[in-house]
Order: C-alpha cells, then sequence, then structure tokens
C-alpha cells in the first residue's frame, strides 16, 4: 500500500476550517488598519483587499455552500481574547499589538460568511489554532481524519495550522485560491514552501470533488 496525500475527500471524516475570517483582519474598518490615512490603506493593503472582494471571499462562499451539502463539518477559528484586556493573548501577540477583546465585533466572522447556527467557532490567542484551542479534541471527537484549510493569512496563521495539523496526524487539503496575503509573492511563496505538508486544490476542484461524493 502506498501512502499519499493525493486522497480525495471522505464527507463523513472531513471537515473544513476558515481561518482569520473576521472583522478585525478583513473588513476596513477592523482595528488592525484602525489609523491609517487612505493612502496609507492604499499603499500596504489596496492589493490584498481587492483580492478578499473579488476573488478570495467568494471562493470561501463556494467552498462553504458545497461542504454543507456534502455534509462536511464546517469550522472557523477568529482570533480574539477569553478576556476584554486581552491578558491571555500570547506573547507574540502582545509583542505584535493584536488585541481583540472577548465579544468585540472585531472578533466576528465576517458577515459574508456567517457561521450557521450549529457550526463551531473557536476563538484563538496564537498563530496556530491548535496550539491556543482545544480543536484537535473537537475534531477527534467528531471522528475527522481530512482537514480542509483555508483563511488568512497564507504564510502565517494558515501555514501554521497546515503543519500542526500535518504533525497531529490529519490529511490535510489546502484550498490555494480561498486563501490570501498581502502580495501576490508572499502567497505563491507561501504555497511552494508548504506543499510537502498538504495536497493543494483550487476552489473549482474542491467542488467538483465534494460533487463526485454527493453523486
Amino acid at each position: 500500500m502506498t501512502l499519499t496525500r493525493e486522497v480525495p475527500l471522505e464527507p463523513g471524516q472531513s471537515a473544513l476550517l476558515f481561518i482569520d475570517v473576521q472583522n478585525f483582519a478583513a473588513h476596513r474598518k477592523g482595528a488592525e488598519f484602525a489609523g491609517l490615512s487612505e493612502a496609507e490603506f492604499e499603499s500596504r493593503y489596496g492589493w490584498y483587499f481587492r483580492e478578499l472582494e473579488t476573488r478570495v471571499i467568494p471562493n470561501m462562499q463556494r467552498l462553504q455552500a458545497a461542504c454543507r451539502k456534502a455534509g462536511v463539518e464546517v469550522l472557523y477559528t477568529t482570533i480574539e481574547s477569553l478576556t476584554k484586556d486581552g491578558r491571555d493573548r500570547s506573547l507574540d501577540y502582545k509583542i505584535t499589538g493584536f488585541h481583540v477583546p472577548k465579544g468585540s465585533w472585531d472578533g466576528r466572522v465576517l458577515d459574508e460568511l456567517a457561521p450557521a447556527d450549529d457550526e463551531i467557532w473557536l476563538p484563538k490567542t496564537s498563530s496556530s489554532v491548535f496550539v491556543s484551542t482545544h480543536i484537535d479534541y473537537l475534531l477527534r471527537n467528531l471522528g475527522v481524519r481530512q482537514l480542509v484549510i483555508s483563511g488568512l493569512i497564507t504564510d502565517q496563521c494558515v501555514e501554521s495550522a497546515i503543519r500542526d495539523a500535518c504533525d497531529l496526524g490529519y490529511l490535510v487539503t489546502q484550498v490555494t485560491d480561498a486563501c490570501a496575503t498581502y502580495s501576490q509573492e508572499r502567497h505563491d511563496h507561501s504555497l511552494r514552501t508548504i506543499r510537502g505538508y498538504c495536497r493543494q486544490v483550487t476552489t473549482d476542484g474542491l467542488v467538483e470533488e465534494l460533487r463526485g461524493t454527493a453523486a
């Protein structure tokens, strides 16, 4: 028997995880962009937001719909503290200045991708969701062996989740055009870097795969 990462999804043992698709980091009024002039915002984040609006978020919506229809679990994680003053944040987040208070608007998933009533959402305070949440315990309770990852930022929290999931024994699928970072160069470099850890597919490819499973 040859071991491989190129394994099609089996809906009953699969989950889709959206990483940090939240107001803080993906909405123009998010706290990460507070205080920036329009010129500064355009210079630093203009390309990123155009990618989100024209390509990445629409692809995420297609993934979300396809996974729900196929019976694949859909989960979400966002940067958000368990306290209002953020004292439980990681040292790295404190140094970086990431502060999303418990219960804040910044910690909510974007309206375009809002979780359904019975879908699981986990607040995290570290780059990897596997470090600062009990997601591994949850996934095992759900019977998940195959994890589909989509989200932000490609070369930061997305990469961290992929590596940790692989080390914990999950088969990981990264949806390449349903992730984003701050430049095309960074995005492409990240995809090349992480390729050895996961199966990489496009949104079209995964949606078609799930349709075949349903059929």
